[in-house]
């Protein structure tokens, strides 16, 4: 028998109301939503639109709001990126980050700061949340952006948007959240409307890989002053020119529809996975990585005292699919710089694990996993 998978912050498995709608797009409803002289581009650009509203719906934005992108990774470089030049021509080239960020929000400030833009990077503590008071403080009428994350994909530890929203009222800077791993799935903080820029991964939401979204909210008509990072085509108001995959847009738009109406129902199920394997490893003393006030109910990252990582995936292979960190640096052996940023050791932050898990989570044998840990102690 396969392990049981609980890696769902790295991909998870498709909705099987999603998979339908999807190979629904893929196979009979196969039209080009830029063909506008016949049905099947008719019939694909309202699917499209659909999709729109669907994603829309899950932070009270307006369909037109939504741009299309392959993943949040694009959706954080255009949100990034293409503020640039609106940065450089106004002098407003101070932005402000936190040091737990995905490698898809940190990179791309790496390339702001070779263009000669200044950078603030937020620190966190060990409860893995960084402080609005010490974005309060870095704040400067230069400032253009900030870019804090809603979920941390490492933590699960949600960060304070609300309270920077706050900080942010009466301030002019772009705020943008990478909500990869929170969108659909912590509803309320997504809905505030200081919030600029919303990046959205389908693969993150039970919908397939290769499709996401960028939402960006007027201020009052203005739109954020983003740049295009390609040319060409004119799609998505010019912004993410190329042909719109329109089976992934309408898979991702279900997707976001369903988070909705059954959020209640996944929810209460990940928090009965989190206390059974909170119960079965608590004899074994873990030490768990943050705030667990703060923590959404579908994570846990822990180490069992001085047990590596590396041994403990290994020896657990046959019972669960787990990680010690982003599935975009798997490959890298370094610690985790998130785990690292929150205080920890290197030694320490090499023995944690990540598990998370979903509605779609089967059975697991928790009491076979504590076992099998506590006979390499």
């Amino acid at each position: 028998m396969n392990p049981v998978y609980l890696d769902c912050n790295a991909t998870t498995p498709l909705e099987p109301e999603v998979r339908d709608v999807l190979f629904r797009y893929l196979t009979d409803e196969f039209g080009n939503e830029g063909s506008r002289t016949h049905e099947y581009g008719a019939r694909a650009k309202q699917a499209v639109q659909r999709a729109r509203y669907q994603i829309a719906g899950v932070v009270g934005a307006t369909r037109d709001e939504v741009i299309f992108t392959s993943g949040a990774t694009e959706s954080n470089n255009i949100a990034i990126l293409g503020l640039a030049e609106a940065g450089l021509d106004s002098g407003r080239t101070h932005v402000i980050t936190s040091a737990i960020e995905h490698k898809a929000v940190l990179e791309p400030f790496e390339a702001l700061e070779r263009r000669g833009f200044e950078v603030t990077r937020l620190g966190s503590d060990g409860s893995g949340r960084v402080d609005p008071a010490e974005l309060a403080a870095a704040l400067r009428p230069e400032t253009l952006l900030v870019s804090v994350m809603q979920v941390n994909n490492e933590t699960g530890v949600r960060q304070p948007l609300a309270e920077i929203a706050t900080v942010l009222k009466d301030h002019f800077a772009y705020f943008h959240t990478d909500a990869a791993q929170g969108f659909g799935k912590d509803l309320e903080t997504l809905r505030n409307p200081r919030i600029d820029l919303i990046s959205v991964s389908g693969h993150k939401l039970f919908a397939p890989k290769g499709i996401g979204a960028l939402i960006l909210r007027r201020r009052g008509y203005a739109r954020p002053p983003l740049k295009p990072l390609m040319q060409g085509g004119g799609q998505e108001r010019g912004l993410r020119p190329g042909t719109l995959p329109v089976a992934l847009i309408a898979a991702l738009g279900t997707a976001s529809e369903v988070a909705v109406r059954d959020h209640g129902k996944r929810v209460a199920q990940c928090r009965k996975i989190r206390e059974q394997a909170l119960a079965a490893f608590a004899p074994l003393s873990p030490q768990i990585a943050g705030d667990p006030d703060q923590v959404v109910a579908h994570v846990l990252n822990l180490a069992f005292s001085d047990l590596d990582s590396e041994a403990l995936m290994v020896a657990l292979k046959d019972l669960i699919a787990i990680s010690n960190g982003s599935a975009c640096t798997s490959s890298s052996y370094t610690p985790s710089h998130v785990l690292r940023a929150m205080g920890m050791s290197e030694d320490e932050a090499n023995c944690h694990v990540r598990l998370s898990w979903c509605h779609l989570t089967p059975e697991v044998d928790w009491a076979a996993v504590a076992e099998r840990i506590q006979s390499l102690r």
